[in-house]
């Protein structure tokens, strides 16, 4: 009989819609994992102090932060009053910030993706570029929103990998990846504990790790796009795919000694 698969937790977004409050993830999210992981997702609702995160974290095997087009607000890592026409989601951040904190103290794995690896470094006490294409020397990391979707999420720009990095064993040895570019904001000051493993042409961090972690990864790009069209993507979704696995072994050897 085969082993169930690990579940990983997918905090939603929360939008208002025709006067409702949806809850929502992007399909992308959640096929990325179950295709390319190995895993079943499972969708939190964004109900920030209404939930606890330490007794979520006991009922899953990692944590996927999704990619959204809203941003963490400033006030989070004390940062200058917002652009105009920032998209704030509040209750979001209520529930992922905590709940981040919450699984890597219980040695969960963790996987941030553009705005989850924004979340990441928030999390862990790091600041935001609110708007890196303002910042001299940078480039603008925005993607053109009159394009149809795969031109959207075509790789644009190449990033360097750290050399001896996780990323660079995960490439295949290789110096760099081509990779889609879709975010406005980025991180100015890493937390401390992480590790940068890629910089994008103009030194912006592109991806991260959480220093002696068995797998807390964040990528400002978007590997779920396509993800079984993309070798690296394949390779960083089997990684995050296996420390769960790893994590659901342990889950439930704790499970049968109880």
């Amino acid at each position: 009989m085969p082993k169930p698969m690990p579940l990983i937790a997918i905090p939603c977004c929360r939008r208002v819609l025709d006067e409702h409050a949806i809850h929502m993830v992007g399909e992308k999210y959640i096929l990325a994992p179950l295709e390319a992981a190995g895993c079943l997702p499972v969708l939190i609702p964004a109900l920030g102090d209404r939930l606890d995160p330490a007794d979520l974290v006991q009922r899953f095997d990692g944590l996927l932060l999704t990619g959204s087009p809203s941003n963490v607000e400033p006030h989070h890592y004390d940062g200058p009053e917002p652009p105009a026409n920032n998209l704030t989601d509040p209750e979001r951040d209520a529930t992922t910030l905590p709940l981040i904190r919450a699984a890597i103290a219980a040695k969960l794995p963790v996987l941030g993706i553009c705005r989850g690896h924004q979340e990441l470094n928030v999390a862990l006490g790091g600041s935001l570029h609110q708007e890196v294409h303002e910042v001299d020397g940078r480039m603008d990391h925005r993607s053109d929103k009159t394009g149809t979707p795969d031109h959207k999420y075509r790789l644009v720009h190449p990033v360097a990998l750290v050399p001896g990095g996780l990323f660079q064993e995960w490439a295949g040895g290789a110096e760099r990846l081509e990779v889609n570019s879709l975010h406005g904001q980025g991180i100015d000051r890493p937390a401390p504990g992480l590790v940068t493993e890629a910089l994008a042409p103009d030194g912006q961090i592109e991806a991260v790790r959480l220093d002696g972690a068995d797998f807390v990864v964040g990528v400002q790009w978007h590997p779920e796009w396509r993800v079984l069209e993309n070798p690296f993507s394949i390779k960083l979704f089997e990684a995050f795919g296996a420390a769960c696995a790893r994590r659901a072994a342990l889950r439930a050897g704790i499970g049968r000694a109880a």
